[in-house]
């Protein structure tokens, strides 16, 4: 059922109160983010003075420590309970922002993005994989497709990211310190709500209420032993990748074609607005192509979008629209896979443990950042030694992403991703 922007907003009034809360904390959550981790490939060049592999090493560590041990984080909410994971990441992102604000070297830098990350790694699998099974009960009940919970989830990410990065563009002229100081105010406000209202029973299986908790041993097994939710993540992988070279390659690109990063924050912000208006669309065009369409389609457009500012690079009258064109690209890629790519991961789970699934897509998708967040750095510092082209980077990383596109396609034949499919292969011990 398609519905306007209006209805989906309606909609989210007769929610849960939990989920109500867990959609409020996306917008929540992604204000502090982008306040802060935006603006920080900024304040390693131009205050600390980092070489082009530094950064890329310090903005890689930051995503492989946040997405890289979501496995590990999902799999404590399992073992656990939602809640006190929830409460404790969110705590700890409130010193990790007050740590990065007061680094001043490469080596307190990277202890700060690793504690940013961790506190990631403990709060967003928790609620995310809380959220997958509220939106399990709710498609069971006919209230709406468990897609268009995920499709609202990302509208509330935006949301978030709207505020972000325009407030951190305004901060700019305040000293990078206390922009890390207010966010970490705002999280302290975030535990304080989950604190409140967020169930002690929250769950991240569809289990049967007093099912006893699984050990992490055999939530470690359920996921290690799935081998076609492995090869599955793996191929998705590179959309994570692809998706945070909004973080080192955007500002580079920026200063590089305009001799500023001042319109940063106005390129986040503008990408929140497409998602704001396009993400139900694009739900309702992905349940109309189907799953696999859906994520092949996804990641073609993702690669394809790297293959924009090539074209216009060498005009530095047009190296901003190509770049305009690639954020663009890129988000509508986005809106398309992944909220199938979500549903896809909670079938191939069987519903159960849910936290440790989604925090494998992460921490898979978290080294392939690591790496290749380190080898874009280093090939952009030969891009400055004049070794090879401005493109080079573009290119590699459109090759990378296309790459995965023709193997998910070629993987998942006819109907392997169909809803139906998928239910046929969940493992018996996790329907």
């Amino acid at each position: 059922m398609k519905r306007s922007l209006v209805g989906r907003l309606r909609i989210v009034r007769i929610l849960p109160p939990p989920v109500r809360l867990i959609l409020a904390s996306m917008v929540l959550f992604n204000v502090g983010f982008y306040l802060v981790v935006p603006f920080l490939a900024v304040h390693l060049a131009d205050e600390l003075h980092l070489a082009a592999w530094a950064i890329g090493l310090v903005l890689g560590l930051r995503t492989f420590s946040q997405q890289g041990l979501f496995f590990l984080g999902g799999s404590l909410a399992d073992r656990f309970g939602a809640r006190p994971i929830v409460l404790l990441g969110v705590a700890l992102r409130v010193v990790a922002f007050v740590a990065l604000g007061f680094a001043e070297h490469l080596w307190s830098m990277i202890v700060g993005v690793v504690l940013v990350g961790l506190a990631a790694a403990l709060f967003a699998p928790a609620v995310e994989s809380t959220n997958a099974v509220y939106g399990h009960r709710l498609e069971a009940d006919g209230v709406l497709a468990r897609t268009e919970l995920f499709g609202l989830e990302q509208m509330c990410s935006r949301l978030g990211s709207v505020v972000g990065p325009a407030l951190g563009a305004v901060l700019l002229v305040v000293p990078f310190r206390w922009t890390a100081v207010a966010a970490a105010g705002l999280f302290a406000l975030l535990w304080l709500a989950f604190a409140r209202w967020l169930p002690d029973d929250a769950s991240t299986s569809a289990a049967e209420p007093g099912a006893v908790a699984p050990t992490l041993r055999q939530v470690w097994r359920t996921v290690l032993v799935n081998r076609s939710f492995l090869f599955f993540v793996v191929l998705c992988a590179t959309q994570l990748l692809a998706y945070n070279q909004l973080y080192l390659v955007l500002p580079e690109q920026l200063d590089r074609s305009t001799g500023s990063q001042a319109a940063l924050g106005w390129f986040f912000a503008g990408a929140a607005v497409l998602v704001i208006v396009g993400q139900g669309p694009a739900v309702a065009c992905a349940r109309r192509l189907g799953h696999r369409n859906a994520i092949v389609g996804g990641l073609a457009l993702i690669a394809l979008s790297f293959l924009v500012p090539p074209l216009l690079l060498a005009d530095p009258g047009r190296a901003l629209a190509g770049l305009v064109g690639w954020v663009a690209l890129l988000h509508v890629g986005q809106m398309l896979m992944v909220p199938p790519m979500r549903d896809v991961i909670g079938r191939l789970a069987g519903e159960r443990n849910l936290g440790a699934h989604f925090g494998m897509l992460s921490t898979v998708g978290g080294l392939a950042t690591l790496v290749g967040s380190v080898l874009v750095g280093w090939i952009y510092d030969l891009v400055d030694a004049g070794r090879t082209t401005a493109a080079a980077p573009w290119l590699a990383l459109a090759a990378v992403v296309a790459a995965s596109a023709g193997a998910m396609w070629l993987w998942s034949g006819r109907d392997r991703l169909s809803p139906a499919a998928l239910a046929r292969s969940a493992p018996a011990s996790r329907r």
